[in-house]
């Protein structure tokens, strides 16, 4: 279950569906992933096809990141089987 967010506007579209601070091309890929993502229970749990689960190195190490599209990205750390710090970035 999705815990906490990092991206406000991502926060927003989660719990009341406005798309104000996120792309709006993004809007239904962020739903279905916004969706699996609260319905994990690990990491393994959000490998579907073309979402390129891979885990962070460096800083960011511990998090993981799926692909919304091109260099758009969902990142994400599990504690438990609850997820935190859920943010939305552009990866240029």
């Amino acid at each position: 279950m999705i815990k906490t967010f990092r991206h406000k506007g991502l926060e927003a579209f989660f719990l009341t569906g406005n798309r104000a601070r996120i792309q709006p091309s993004h809007a239904t890929k962020l739903r279905v992933i916004l969706t699996a993502l609260d319905n994990a229970k690990q990491p393994s749990d959000m490998n579907a096809p073309n979402w390129r689960l891979h885990p962070l190195t460096g800083n960011l190490a511990g998090k993981y990141s799926v692909t919304v599209s091109k260099n758009w990205r969902i990142t994400f750390l599990f504690n438990g089987e609850d997820v935190e710090l859920v943010d939305y970035l552009d990866y240029h």
